[in-house]
Order: C-alpha cells, then sequence, then structure tokens
C-alpha cells in the first residue's frame, strides 16, 4: 500500500467532530461514512454534514444531532463554563440533569465490534477508546474495568470516534504528524463539576503518549478528551519533514466559540523529492605519474566507498600536461580516501572542499523481465519516478542471453512501468 501523510495542524485545539469534518472536506467519501454509521446499534441521533463559513473561509461542519434524552450542552458556551441560566421568573437551574447512557468499555467495543466497518477502522476506534478509559481511570482512580464513560460514552463522542476511524481508513492513511496540540486555559464545566482547562482526561493523555502541548492565553477548552485521543490513538510523527508538497487540503468546522476560529486544517502531504546533504570534493594535480598508477588510484578509491573519482586534464606551470584527481565522498570518509592519494600517487598535497548539494530520493528496486531480474534505479522528482536501469544488471543479461547493450537496455526499461 501506497503510504499517504496526514499532517493535522491543531492551531484551534482538536476535537472528535472537528477531526470527521476535516477529513470529510480532504476527500474521505461520504456514503461509506454514512452506511458504515447506520450498521452501528446506536439511536437516539442523525448527522448533519454541510458546508460553513468561519472566519471569511470555506469549510465542513460535521454535526452529530442528538434527540432530548441523549443532548449533552457541549456546545452551549455559558453551560460549559460555570454560568447558571435564569428563568423568566428569576428562577436558577443548571443543565446537565438529562440521563445518559454510561457505557463502560467493553460495551463501547462490542458495539464498535457489530458495525459494519473494515478491520483496520475497528481496530483504530477500539484504540481510541482504550486511551480514553485509561485517561477517565487514571483521572477518577478507579479501574478500567470500572470506568463508565460519561460525555465519551454519550452517542455524539461514539458516532464521532467511529467516524473518524472510518475516514481515515477510508483515505489510506498510515502516517500521521501533529507538532504540537494548542489548548486554552480556564476552566469548563463537565459531568463531574467545574473544572480546570485542561481538563484531568486531557492532562492524562498527553502525559502517557507524550503528545507536545501549548497554551494559548485562549479562555476556553480548545482540546478535548476525545480529540487528545484520537491523536494519542494515530500520530506517528511530532515533525515534519524539512521539505514537503502539500497534495489536498481539508477544513473542518468547530462548534465553539473562543477569540480564534474554531477550524481544524488537515494536509495529505509528501515528503519533498529532494534532499540536501553534505559532502566532501577532494582534488589535486598530479604531473608525473603513469596511467597505470592512475587507473589503479582509482580502483582503490571506489573500492574505499567514494561516490565518485574522476580524472580532468590540465596544464600546470610551465605548460606540464598534467590530470586534477577529483574524488567525492563523505566526510567520514575524508582520512581514509587522502590515505590512500597519497599512498598510491606523487602528490605532496590535497584540497578539500566542504560543499552542499540537492540530491533527488532515490532506491534501488528488482524488476522482472522476459531475460530474467534486473535492478532499476528509481528517482523520485516533482511526485514523479523515473526508471534508470542498473548498469551492471544489464550488461549480466547481455551475456546470459549473448545480446547487445541497447536492446537488453530497452527491454527492462520497457518493465518498469510494473513499479510505477
Amino acid at each position: 500500500m501506497e503510504r499517504q501523510t496526514l499532517y493535522l495542524e491543531c492551531v484551534s485545539g482538536i476535537s472528535g467532530d472537528m477531526t470527521v469534518a476535516a477529513l470529510l472536506d480532504l476527500g474521505a467519501d461520504q456514503r461509506v461514512l454514512e452506511r458504515a454509521l447506520e450498521s452501528l446499534p446506536v439511536d437516539g441521533y442523525e448527522t448533519v454534514i454541510r458546508q460553513v463559513k468561519k472566519s471569511g473561509l470555506d469549510m465542513c461542519d460535521f454535526d452529530v444531532v442528538l434527540d432530548h434524552v441523549h443532548e449533552n450542552h457541549d456546545h452551549d458556551m455559558e453551560y460549559l463554563h460555570g454560568h447558571a441560566h435564569e428563568h423568566e421568573g428569576g428562577h436558577h437551574h443548571e443543565h446537565g440533569h438529562h440521563s445518559h447512557e454510561h457505557r463502560g468499555l467493553p460495551e463501547i467495543l462490542e458495539i464498535i465490534g457489530k458495525g459494519d466497518l473494515t478491520a483496520r477502522a475497528k481496530e483504530t476506534a477500539g484504540r481510541i477508546f482504550r486511551i480514553l478509559a485509561e485517561a477517565e481511570s487514571k483521572a477518577h482512580g478507579v479501574s478500567l474495568e470500572q470506568v463508565h464513560f460519561h460525555e465519551v460514552g454519550a452517542v455524539d463522542s461514539i458516532v464521532d470516534i467511529v467516524a473518524a476511524a472510518v475516514c481515515l481508513d477510508n483515505l489510506g492513511i498510515t502516517d500521521v504528524i501533529v507538532t504540537r496540540l494548542n489548548e486554552g486555559q480556564g476552566t469548563i464545566r463537565c459531568q463531574h463539576g467545574v473544572l480546570p482547562v485542561p481538563v484531568p482526561a486531557v492532562m492524562n493523555i498527553v502525559a502517557a503518549h507524550k503528545l507536545p502541548l501549548h497554551i494559548t492565553e485562549t479562555k476556553g477548552e480548545l482540546v478535548t478528551p476525545t480529540g487528545a485521543a484520537i491523536v494519542a490513538a494515530i500520530r506517528t510523527s511530532d515533525r515534519l519533514p524539512e521539505v514537503f508538497t502539500i497534495e489536498k487540503i481539508g477544513m473542518g468546522a468547530g462548534k465553539r466559540t473562543y477569540d480564534r476560529p474554531s477550524m481544524l486544517r488537515a494536509m495529505l502531504i509528501r515528503e519533498g523529492s529532494e534532499e540536501k546533504d553534505v559532502i566532501v570534493k577532494l582534488e589535486t594535480n598530479i604531473d608525473d605519474c603513469t596511467g597505470e598508477s592512475l587507473g589503479y588510484v582509482m580502483e582503490r578509491l571506489m573500492e574505499a566507498g567514494a561516490r565518485d573519482v574522476h580524472y580532468m586534464p590540465v596544464y600546470m606551470k610551465k605548460n606540464r600536461p598534467a590530470y586534477q584527481l577529483n574524488v567525492i565522498c563523505g566526510e567520514e570518509e575524508v582520512e581514509h580516501m587522502e590515505q590512500i592519494i597519497f599512498a598510491e600517487t606523487t602528490t605532496i598535497g590535497i584540497r578539500r572542499v566542504l560543499m552542499e548539494r540537492t540530491v533527488q530520493r532515490r532506491e534501488i528496486r528488482m524488476v522482472d523481465t522476459p531475460l530474467g531480474k534486473a535492478k532499476v534505479k528509481v528517482c523520485q522528482y516533482g511526485g514523479t519516478e523515473r526508471f534508470y536501469p542498473e548498469y551492471e544488471s544489464v550488461t549480466a543479461l547481455c551475456r546470459a542471453h549473448g545480446k547487445n547493450y541497447q536492446e537488453v537496455f530497452q527491454i527492462v526499461q520497457r518493465c518498469c512501468g510494473r513499479l510505477s
């Protein structure tokens, strides 16, 4: 399977619904998602997927609309931040007394297991819930078996987590980069009362999975436990490649309103086709060595690991014809290369030049041809691959079949299409 790298830019934090929306905007198949959710033995909700505007930007919104029994006021800002509501008659009340279905981890894993999902999507969803269960277990001082999910076990979170797993699988994501989580501060109300931000479950996930966290000036919760658990379950790296290309961008809208647009940007990226490294060029002028000596020193240098060795004809002082020896090697090979040059030639000095270079990413692959297997160098540039049959493989097939070089080269070149 071709590797697909996802970069989640969590500038405004991350939640389950933001993740699903960003992945749908990135190209995950909405029909595949809807079929998967319909197959779950869960009711009391419907999903609404639409395009919305946030800060003038067009993005996708994934909304799990709950019935009255399951509503959890997740997007009611006054309730979330601990403010009582007032009726017309002056009486105060607080939301949050609707009955929630409290489910343990085994019940939730059973729901996932009964869904018509791929094995990979089931495994991802199960991993996210296990991470949440471990965080809740630690927060409340109970065993994993005793954990009963409240907000997390509510219908909308089950739908968010399964939907995220289905979309990741549908997009074929193999690698996920999250450089850091931006979180807010202050307090927020949850099933257990008013808690500090980051809430304990988020802190436990961040600590257990070494997630890079940045506390912003925003008053409020930017990273939900579900969002943190998704990152912990799928993240493979916290570093972006030095050079990369962006193949597609998805924007997922959040529901809450803060001092920054509540949105998650997801990008499919490909590492840059060019890599930069440092090499050393050694050069020296030689005017009193035989051709045999020069040929032998080239052989020794190549056998010792030189990247390249070549001679250039030069004229030295007093118009003496000579050769300039050039050796390309790594920094760690310089001393050994100089020892060979001093031992095998008459030179008394070698110049060193440290050089930066840009190289295409490349690898050697084997290709099947009508004449047998052949090695091919595959170079990547600008999102395309170029194929170069290796000289030794071509000449070996020439000798084995009594054919000329050009004929064999073209046969191997034609078979390179199978490597695409």
